[in-house]
């Protein structure tokens, strides 16, 4: 039933249409349910580092890896030695293996040290296996590494590192033997997962593949999902979707949200912030405190008299003036910046404004405070 309309998806895409000011791709908004990045980790040894792998006293683990490796080459390793190893470090290697990878396709790795090694530059990954969260090999990985960082030690123990030499990248560093089921094919409908939830982004997400497929077509879950029936053959399925990720829509504003780190005095304020009516008093108390010494000395000719030393103490109060202004009713964001920048109110002021403002009720928007 779908098939014949194969060619009104080709001409929709060829033709396109006008794009509305402000409006976005859905492929921008949303994600398709269950095209998703899997997660990959394995345990290797990186060797031929020159001196800065691990204190093998510290880390008995890399020598019985290198032991167990050796062995499953057919070398046998005495069970009373004990090898220092300087160059060869124990280290984590993790993948992510993006939606659609086949078998024989190479994917990026990132080798993280485990236990003390000092760098990892110069060193080469070993043959490490790559597990997914089932237990299941899915990658191979081996390869030379290369390490943005480096550090530099001197002999009276002053040292400089640049930054993380115990970390590195093997690009296309792992072999996929092995490709993760998806469910894209399954069923008559593909499901929109929206990268922000939101009600109105969802309604008009629906209008436009409506209009842009066929009324009816699209369905609305919930306020992050949305259900699009699609086509059973994969080849017309994939095109379908090719048609939908490139309809654009005007997604819904963001709340009005005011986000305050506490920490730095960073204050993000969006555009549709408003504020009711209500006076604000900014102060800047200063106080300062001047000790001054003097000497005393008795008058010419006085018997009892000694020489002091006398101490004067001298406190000024400056409270400032202007720190008063007044917001009417619905304030705009540029109001608001522009009326504290008046009274020369420094970020950590601006902090307190707000939560106070917040409190009293007037600021009608989302404090975020992190």
């Amino acid at each position: 039933m779908i098939k014949p309309r194969t060619w009104w998806w080709a001409l929709a895409l060829v033709l396109g249409g006008a794009v509305p000011a402000g409006a976005e791709r859905i492929k921008d908004l949303a994600q398709v349910q269950g095209v998703r990045t899997n997660q990959l980790i394995g345990y290797g040894l990186v060797v031929g580092l020159d001196g800065s792998g691990d204190q093998t006293s510290q880390a008995p683990f890399t020598v019985q890896s290198l032991k167990n490796m050796l062995a499953q080459l057919g070398v046998t390793v005495p069970a009373n030695l004990n090898p220092q190893l300087k160059n060869v470090a124990a280290v984590s290697v993790t993948a992510d293996m993006p939606a659609f990878v086949k078998p024989g396709q190479t994917i990026d790795v990132t080798v993280n040290s485990i236990a003390n090694a000092k760098s990892l530059r110069g060193g080469s990954l070993l043959l490490t296996p790559l597990h997914g969260l089932d237990g299941q090999v899915y990658a191979i990985a081996q390869g030379n590494l290369l390490v943005s960082g480096f550090g530099v030690e001197g002999s009276d123990g002053s040292k400089l590192t640049v930054n993380v030499p115990s970390s590195g990248r093997i690009p296309n560093g792992a072999t996929v033997e092995r490709s993760v089921p998806t469910q894209f094919d399954h069923g008559d409908s593909i499901v929109l997962n929206l990268n922000t939830p939101d009600f109105t982004t969802a309604t008009r997400l629906v209008a436009s593949v409506n209009k842009g497929v066929g009324a009816g077509d699209a369905t609305i879950i919930d306020g992050g999902s949305i259900r699009v029936r699609a086509p059973m053959d994969p080849t017309q399925r994939v095109a379908f979707l090719s048609m939908v990720e490139n309809l654009h829509l005007e997604p819904g504003s963001a709340p009005a949200r005011v986000i305050i780190n506490s920490r730095t005095g960073t204050v993000v304020i969006s555009s549709d912030v408003r504020v009711s009516a209500v006076a604000v008093s900014h102060g800047s108390l200063s106080v300062s405190v001047k000790e001054e010494q003097a000497v005393s000395q008795p008058g010419p000719f006085s018997a009892n008299g000694t020489t002091t030393v006398v101490k004067n103490s001298t406190i000024q109060v400056d409270q400032g003036t202007n720190h008063m202004f007044l917001f009417n009713p619905g304030v705009h964001l540029d109001q608001i910046v522009r009326a504290v920048n008046d009274v020369g109110a420094a970020p950590g002021d601006l902090v307190a404004i707000l939560e106070a403002m917040k409190e009293a009720g007037a600021l009608q928007a989302q404090l975020i405070v992190i």
